[in-house]
């Protein structure tokens, strides 16, 4: 599997998000900072910008990201809308959004490895698309590691969105709406996204 070892915080710095944003609070980066030339970008510059933005976000590769726009375009409504849901919606980014990782990229990994369970069964594929009425709970044979203990003990990692509820003692959530693309706590452009697929 591809991997892009270059530093978070330079990324954040070139896609102009807050570290943040990823579940990083301390992550800062002085390199390079007197050399940044400004120069306009093309209108292709700015589309690939905000899908690699976008990628980075997530954490998923091209595969995944133009798998993503495919079935976004063929449901009703709008495109860039309907991606935003799909990629808020996976469970990956679920457990992370609950407040129940500190990352998304750990939310990953402790879906993977099978720590959580949907409506009652285990479901370790990072991907999977929750749906309105889902209950997300960690295993009772998981809840004695320490990062959903430290949730258990101090609550969320951070602000549970709307479009979720979140029953700290039981360290599990529900699925009350789809996302929409107000619920982001980031920028992104998503019709310049469609844009750069739709060619």
């Amino acid at each position: 599997m591809a991997i892009n070892r270059q530093p978070v915080a330079r990324r954040c710095e070139k896609y102009d998000i807050s570290p943040s944003v990823l579940g990083y609070a301390k992550k800062t980066t002085n390199r390079n900072s007197n050399n940044k030339r400004r120069k306009k970008a093309s209108e292709y510059s700015l589309q690939l910008n905000e899908k690699q933005k976008m990628k980075f976000i997530y954490g998923i590769l091209e595969k995944q990201s133009r798998r993503t726009y495919e079935e976004a375009e063929r449901m009703q409504g709008v495109t860039g809308e309907n991606m935003v849901m799909l990629l808020e919606s996976r469970l990956d980014n679920v457990v992370y959004r609950l407040g129940l990782c500190q990352t998304r990229k750990q939310g990953r990994q402790l879906v993977s490895h099978a720590h959580f369970l949907v409506n009652g069964k285990k479901v370790n594929i990072p991907s999977y698309k929750v749906k309105v009425g889902d209950v997300i709970s960690v295993r009772d044979k998981s809840k004695d590691i320490d990062i959903f203990k430290s949730v258990k003990e101090e609550g969320p990692n951070q602000l549970v969105p709307k479009w979720l509820e979140f029953n700290q003692e039981g360290l599990s959530g529900k699925v009350l709406a789809m996302p929409t693309s107000e619920d982001l706590d980031f920028e992104l452009q998503y019709n310049l996204i469609v844009e750069f697929y739709s060619k």
